[in-house]
């Protein structure tokens, strides 16, 4: 990922939802020096209709319309995008400062909207799910199930996911402007600890679950 110091009159011709999956770092630079909040807003609304739409491939959802879950996914997207943005953005402002970075809590949150792009690419494969075989949707374990569907938004959603991490690192590194590896230290180290906490947690509620069922 390069260092870009484009004049605003380069930046203003960025079109975000194509220029941030190969430049990151100058897409992050537009949104923060160009955008307002708002615009942030839309991208991750847009982008967690994606999101949120493979989040439907659980059993627990199979007594439901497919149609109605979607459009709930549609509803509740911009809560979601708001939630989850907001959250990852204190915790990367705040181990960021770690590193001496200099980025506010606004440079990131707008930063860090890009990363839901991505995931804008599931909304099709998801609506041509629904439309060619909407009662397997939410339950792939079901004969029904058309394999290459599932075989396609699996692999589709896996390298999505590595792509938008990219894309955070690169936002990251622009916004508190600092180094790539102080970037990958600031999204990794504080995602891998809670990663360890939630999981002693998960340990220590099951034991205490068998614990009581047994007295």
């Amino acid at each position: 990922m390069e260092d870009y110091n484009d004049t605003p009159q380069a930046r203003t011709k960025l079109n975000p939802f194509l220029s941030a999956w190969i430049h990151p770092k100058q897409t992050a630079r537009y949104m923060i020096d160009e955008k307002s909040i708002g615009f942030a807003i839309l991208i991750m609304s847009i982008g967690y209709i994606g999101s949120s739409l493979s989040g439907l491939i659980e059993p627990e959802f199979s007594d439901f319309s497919p149609w109605l879950m979607a459009l709930l996914c549609v509803i509740f997207a911009p809560i979601a995008g708001i939630i989850g943005t907001c959250l990852s953005t204190l915790i990367f402002w705040l181990f960021g400062k770690i590193f001496k970075g200099t980025g506010t809590f606004s440079d990131l949150f707008k930063g860090l909207s890009l990363t839901a792009i991505p995931y804008i690419v599931l909304i099709p494969l998801y609506l041509i799910w629904l439309i060619t075989s909407p009662e397997t949707l939410m339950n792939t374990s079901s004969s029904e199930t058309i394999p290459w569907l599932l075989l396609i938004t699996g692999f589709v959603s896996f390298v999505l996911a590595i792509w938008s991490l990219v894309i955070t690192v690169g936002v990251v590194a622009e916004a508190h402007q600092f180094e790539i590896w102080k970037a990958i230290l600031t999204v990794i180290i504080p995602s891998i600890t809670l990663f360890i906490i939630f999981f002693v947690f998960f340990i220590i509620l099951m034991f205490g679950i068998i614990g009581f069922s047994m007295m």
